[in-house]
């Protein structure tokens, strides 16, 4: 019965949350950094002999606006979608897709769309005309791995018009002083080391570093997974995918 109870609480729990979607509207991408080198959407690719480098548009393109018969969308008000992870949502070979997304990303204002990454400096690039100062809906990630990418990247994201920013340092592979560009636009700092058989190694110091950063500057900071080679007091850690995510949560150190 302790079991069943359990189970019961964790569905209820479950049923609390928002609605989170992942849309894909195309899959594929270009490798731009050092933190693409052991990309997991060539990883599964490979396992079916896919070209990653040339994308495709996905038969999910339109699922934010997809509509039922009597006329209401599929998909409810509140939805979170999780935009592009099989891709990057501003590779230039997408143009003119994104025309077509950011059009049905501003018909659903009623949901959040949040799109992670490495080519920030083409954000503007058929950007639609009222963006202004930003979409309320819209919260833009950008990805860097080490020092060069950081000092590249989050400069730009910081002079940008957008409403809702974030930084993610996966994977990471070096420390990373992001100090000149935390400030109280950026809402919330996540990292993480890098999964995979190929992984590099992922040091318990540099997410304790940029965990004090945080701290220093007020902004949220979350560990999200350990990565696949974990390397803590000098010891290496091989930790398997499963449980990347769970043994980062153990080290209790997310600020909220």
């Amino acid at each position: 019965m302790t079991n069943l109870a359990e189970n019961q609480k964790n569905l209820f729990s479950e049923a609390e949350k928002v609605m989170e979607r992942l849309w894909n509207p195309w899959h594929g991408c270009r490798r731009v950094s050092p933190g693409c080198l052991h990309c997991y959407v060539y990883r599964m690719d490979a396992q079916y002999e896919r070209a990653s480098r040339f994308p495709t548009k996905n038969k999910t393109f339109d699922l934010p606006v997809r509509k039922r018969k009597n006329g209401t969308y599929c998909l409810p008000s509140g939805t979170l979608f999780w935009t592009c992870f099989t891709s990057d949502f501003l590779l230039d070979l997408c143009d003119d897709w994104r025309i077509e997304a950011w059009q049905m990303i501003r018909e659903r204002r009623d949901c959040r769309f949040l799109f992670i990454t490495k080519r920030i400096e083409r954000f503007t690039v058929n950007l639609p005309d009222d963006w202004a100062e930003g979409y309320d809906h819209v919260t833009v990630c950008v990805t860097c791995e080490n020092q060069e990418t950081a000092d590249r990247r989050l400069p730009v994201l910081k002079r940008l018009p957008i409403k809702h920013k974030m930084i993610t340092n996966e994977p990471l592979l070096s420390p990373i002083d992001m100090r000149p560009y935390l400030d109280e636009t950026i809402e919330i700092v996540t990292v993480g080391g890098e999964s995979g058989p190929e992984a590099r190694i992922c040091r318990y110091e540099w997410v304790l570093d940029i965990r004090e950063q945080c701290l220093n500057s007020g902004v949220a900071f979350t560990f999200r997974q350990t990565g696949a080679r974990f390397v803590k007091d000098e010891k290496l850690y091989r930790i398997p995918r499963k449980i990347q995510h769970e043994q980062a949560k153990k080290a209790g150190i997310d600020l909220p």
